[in-house]
């Protein structure tokens, strides 16, 4: 690198990192309410015969519902449209959705009507129910909910309780003092002295007139106030009702969320620790094995991590587990280009012995097979972002950011520093201590290895397929149990006092008659009930029966998802899935051959259907989390299978007479060091998540453990083996190399280079 450009470089690595720093210590992260605990409730809008549900009108429905929320005393709600017809509410803190789901759902005209009489059919008007449950009969309505400016609750200046002060706007304080000028001829304690406020069909309020207002002058200036020795809550929800008026379209929960904030603080301790053990343990394990390199990779993951939550928190998006999972598949990604690197620059070493010379090759030759991971990484992302919903949109937000934020880390960051430690005196002289002249002992043993190993692809293929048979059978055999999120249903979970088991929750639950309940136990002491239907109140009594059973029971979780939106999120998810997969398989295709690109899906068919037969043989929830650890199989899979195809398609165009098999035999060993040791620096994290993580994280885990370790295997045993058999069937010239030039002789005749002679000479997997 030459010093001008180096100079501009570190300037603007720096530059990102003091940014970084002062975003990360000034702003504080937008934690989803998965981490946070409180509620979020998604509303749809329908369509009615004067209005369509379009983006219009959703949008007076979202101004509407926002008045109504300010109300609840709510800290930071949050209200946004997403799509044309549908709203997404997040309550902050509040764990009992019950009042906000009834204010929120309340839809009918706000009016204000006379009272005619109480229990008299014959004085006509339309019937109606008091708050204290008497027979009302309504005059035609006098006042609608867009006649109301303000509503607002104080305490009663004048005595005990609070009251509801009230504005009129418009056409609203003519249409008051008519209402109330004409009720005031009626004698003090006559029905018709009172005013009836309405909402959704029922009559929320029917104050009465007072003594000193006039006979046909009523109330002046277009201000009242209603009393009645209302408590705070009493009078605060009257005036978020009055003055949230109307909706202009019925609206319909399809999506309710209940997270406990003692389930939200376990999830983000878990994830601390796990975090911080995981990558103290990784970062010893990469320096142990690659020395000042390893210590420059670290310090560069560093600088990844703080990169990644400063864009994260700056950009404003919310973090939830979905997202922490895109986080883990990222910092695998970091881990793996950095480890790329440094196998790389090993076996530049071994051709000429040049430290500085060693590591810009390594860097250099290795940007092929990083950009390649990057952009099928980023395709995926962009694509689930754009057609799913719901936690997978989350999942490609936060894969966007990591895959950014990596190639920075491994290519500026980690380039920097290892260019600035060979400069130093002390280094040159010994070596040794920079890890790029140690041959590990993996790559050792695989010296002695024979690259035709692949000579029959169709042996591995069949163990392969056995294995899929053997896990698909788990679907047919004991099912898959999907959440809640897939099959729409109720799902509560109680974390009790005392200790109780499955059987004793059954019996509790069994006495309250609520037919179609599935008990489950989740684990740290928690029990989940789930059902198709359950209402609010039903859920108010098995938390009573539950408690009773176990000396006191809290909810920690809370999730109610229509059937239309279970079926939305699966067949999104599914349609998001294929054309991601459609999508990596072209861009494979493009920039190897499609025959390469046929074996990378059938590697990724091959690890999902195998993580999805772990869930379904020990009977676990294939939830929004499972989907999510399976994206992330997917991706770092499909990184693991792009880093071999880059050097297959290197060693061809090397050895086009070669034998196939020999050619993907060869590109396997080489990259076998580089594909243990990521996938032990990346193990390492997850484990201390499966133990520290508790009933959620420990699935999602579970998910990732199998996923990476069946992931590598599946690239030699899957994905090598279906290249090689389409290769034989449909056969063709090699491809051109995307690497360095190679040095060609006076006949045109491709000569081997040095590097190759050496590695030939080292028998480190090189084609022979």
């Amino acid at each position: 690198m030459k010093p001008r450009p180096v100079l501009w470089r570190a300037l603007i690595a720096l530059a990102v990192l003091v940014l970084s720093s002062v975003v990360a210590f000034t702003t504080a992260p937008t934690l989803g309410l998965d981490l946070r605990g409180g509620t979020q409730i998604v509303l749809e809008t329908r369509d009615t015969p004067e209005v369509a549900a379009d983006g219009e009108a959703t949008d007076r429905v979202l101004e509407v519902l926002r008045g109504r929320i300010d109300g609840l005393g709510v800290a930071e709600p949050s209200l946004a449209r997403s799509g044309e017809n549908r709203i997404i509410v997040e309550l902050p803190g509040l764990t009992d959705p019950a009042e906000a789901a009834e204010t929120l759902g309340r839809t009918a005209q706000l009016t204000m009507h006379p009272v005619l009489g109480i229990g008299d059919p014959a004085a006509g008007g339309a019937p109606g129910t008091d708050e204290q449950g008497q027979p009302l009969q309504l005059g035609p309505p006098a006042l609608t909910g867009d006649m109301v400016g303000s509503a607002m609750s104080s305490p009663n200046p004048q005595g005990v309780g609070h009251i509801v002060n009230i504005s009129f706007d418009g056409d609203g304080p003519a249409r008051w003092q008519s209402l109330t000028g004409q009720a005031a001829c009626a004698p003090p304690g006559d029905p018709q002295r009172r005013v009836a406020i309405v909402l959704d069909q029922q009559v929320i309020s029917s104050p009465q007139v007072v003594e000193n207002i006039p006979c046909n002058v009523g109330m002046l200036g277009g201000q009242t106030q209603i009393t009645g020795n209302f408590s705070p809550e009493q009078a605060s929800e009257l005036a978020v009702l009055i003055e949230g008026g109307a909706l202009p379209l019925p609206v319909e929960i399809i999506e309710q969320r209940t997270v406990g904030p003692t389930l939200g603080a376990d999830a983000i301790s878990a994830s601390a620790w796990a975090a911080i053990i995981g990558s103290a343990l990784a970062g010893a394990f990469l320096i142990v094995v690659y020395r000042l390199v390893g210590l420059v990779a670290v310090v560069a993951l560093g600088g990844y991590a703080l990169v990644a939550y400063s864009v994260q928190t700056g950009l404003g998006a919310t973090l939830t587990l979905p997202g922490l999972a895109a986080f883990v598949l990222a910092v695998g990604m970091a881990v793996d280009a950095n480890v790329l690197i440094a196998e790389r620059s090993r076996e530049e070493y071994a051709a000429k012995p040049r430290l500085e010379r060693a590591s810009e090759l390594g860097y250099a030759n290795s940007l092929s097979a990083v950009g390649d991971v990057a952009v099928t990484s980023l395709l995926a992302a962009v694509l689930l972002f754009g057609l799913a919903s719901g936690p997978v949109r989350g999942f490609g937000v936060t894969l966007v950011i990591g895959v950014v934020v990596s190639l920075f880390s491994a290519l500026v960051l980690s380039r920097l520093l290892t260019l600035a430690i060979l400069k130093i005196p002390a280094v040159k002289r010994r070596p040794r201590i920079t890890g790029i002249t140690a041959i590990g002992p993996v790559r050792r043993r695989l010296e002695a290895s024979d690259p035709g190993f692949l000579r029959r692809p169709a042996r591995y293929l069949a163990v392969a397929g056995v294995v899929v048979v053997v896990m698909v059978s788990g679907l047919f055999v004991r099912g898959l149990e999907l959440g809640v999120e897939f099959t729409g249903g109720r799902l509560v979970e109680f974390t009790t006092t005392d200790p109780v088991s499955v059987e004793q929750v059954r019996d509790a639950v069994g006495t309250t008659g609520i037919g179609g309940l599935t008990v489950t136990e989740t684990g740290d002491g928690a029990v989940a009930l789930r059902s198709g239907e359950l209402t609010d109140a039903q859920v108010g009594q098995l938390r009573e029966v539950v408690g009773a059973a176990a000396g006191g029971a809290e909810v920690l979780r809370d999730e109610l998802i229509g059937p239309s939106l279970g079926a939305e999120l699966a067949r999104g998810g599914i349609i998001a899935l294929g054309v991601a997969l459609a999508a990596q398989f072209l861009y494979l295709a493009f920039r190897f051959r499609w025959t390469l690109g046929a074996g990378a899906v059938a590697a990724l068919l091959t690890n999902v259907l195998v993580v999805v037969g772990v869930f379904a043989w020990t009977g676990r929830t294939a939830d929004g989390v499972f989907l999510a650890a399976l994206l992330t199989v997917i991706g770092y899979s499909v990184n693991d299978t792009v880093v071999v195809f880059d050097r297959v398609r290197e060693h061809w165009a090397r050895n086009a007479k070669v034998p196939f098999h020999r050619v993907v035999g060869s590109a396997v060993l080489s990259t076998l060091p580089r594909t243990v040791n990521t996938g032990i620096s990346t193990l390492t994290i997850l484990v201390m998540l499966l133990f520290l993580g508790g009933a959620t994280l420990g699935d999602f885990a579970l998910a990732l453990i199998v996923g990476i370790v069946v992931g590598t295997v599946s690239t030699i045993v899957v994905a090598g083996p279906v290249s090689i058999l389409l290769q034989q069937r449909w056969t063709g010239p090699a491809p051109r190399t995307s690497g360095a030039k190679q040095p060609v002789g006076k006949a045109g005749r491709r000569h081997p280079s040095k590097a190759d002679r050496a590695r030939r000479r080292a028998g480190d997997g090189a084609v022979v």
